[in-house]
């Protein structure tokens, strides 16, 4: 069955990078694999994203619940809430968890693993972590697993995740920040190839971002959170009329424009209370309400926080990362 691809406009993806800055995304290549049949990697519960890019070969990846997705060359998987799994050229193989890899004997940054015998599959794997992770997130919006099958303009991906193997093969200052950023490019490719093969429907906001006339209006709501936003006025702003844009708005983004709305707010003044030393008075007016209680009440709900509280907490752990890494994991 063939999928239309719908292009996303600049205004969706000056969205899209508002709100990955916002939440500090960030993450690094773990491993760089040689691995010879029979293999079976087992890998534990996260608390972030994995991905794996199968650059020669064959694998299969299974999830605790059953879930099988079998993957060929030049398969990029993203499993995106961090589940354990395992990825095998041979079920039958006793799993070996890759926190028991060794990887001093590591060549130019690559780990063999497995038996000798054919075929000899190569993989890259990493991760993608939020510091700032908050309801709605881009991560919570991704299927548990996804899945990108190579593509005429998939270039991009073989090229980033080789300067990748390629930066972590030298010990060279910055090299952290380095792979951080590479990491960063590779994610917000995927999110563009994920968007474009989106239905109607599909992808809550992100997929929503594409529409004509939704798109613009949650262009709108971002630029503008403050603002007493109606269905009236954002219908009229975007072409539709009230009923047919409330009904186009919840079908596409999954929520009504209102909770959209307020979720968009509370987004903005989390942000806000975490980067600046504005009172939280001032904060409240910023995001569109006339009193402090009134705020304070909603966010409370939305975060399980006072708005003090949430300061308080998130400036408590110093901005960092949330979640342990695991190729320091590996390391120890």
């Amino acid at each position: 069955m063939c999928r239309i691809v719908r292009k996303v406009s600049i205004a969706a993806m000056d969205i899209l990078a508002e709100v990955l800055d916002r939440v500090r995304l960030g993450g690094t290549l773990l491993f760089h694999f040689e691995l010879g049949h029979p293999w079976n990697l087992a890998l534990p519960q996260r608390p972030y994203a994995l991905f794996h890019y199968l650059s020669r070969g064959s694998a299969t990846l299974a999830l605790e619940q059953g879930h099988e997705l079998r993957m060929t060359a030049g398969d990029f998987v993203v499993v995106s809430r961090g589940e354990p799994h395992k990825i095998y050229s041979d079920r039958r193989t006793r799993p070996f968890s890759v926190l028991d890899l060794d990887r001093s004997s590591a060549h130019r940054g690559v780990v063999r693993h497995g038996g000798s015998g054919q075929p000899c599959s190569t993989m890259i794997c990493g991760n993608f972590t939020v510091a700032r992770p908050s309801r709605g997130s881009v991560l919570e919006l991704l299927p548990p697993v996804l899945l990108l099958k190579p593509s005429e303009d998939g270039e991009w991906l073989e090229a980033i995740l080789r300067r990748m193997v390629s930066e972590s093969a030298r010990a060279l200052p910055g090299q952290g920040v380095a792979l951080s950023r590479l990491t960063e490019v590779l994610f917000v490719e995927v999110l563009r190839s994920w968007i474009k093969s989106l239905g109607p429907g599909e992808g809550g906001w992100l997929g929503a971002m594409a529409d004509p006339h939704i798109g613009p209006a949650l262009q709108l709501i971002h630029e503008r959170p403050d603002r007493p936003w109606t269905l009236d006025e954002l219908g009229q702003r975007v072409g539709l009329g009230r009923s047919a844009f409330s009904a186009r708005f919840t079908r596409l983004v999954g929520q009504s424009m209102y909770r959209y709305l307020i979720a968009r707010r509370m987004s903005e003044a989390a942000f806000l209370l975490e980067t600046s030393d504005e009172g939280i008075a001032r904060i409240a007016t910023s995001v569109g309400y006339e009193t402090t209680a009134a705020f304070s009440k909603l966010f409370r709900r939305h975060h399980g926080l006072s708005p003090g509280r949430y300061r308080a907490t998130r400036r408590s752990d110093g901005g960092r990362r949330q979640g342990d890494v695991l190729e320091a994991e590996a390391a120890d």
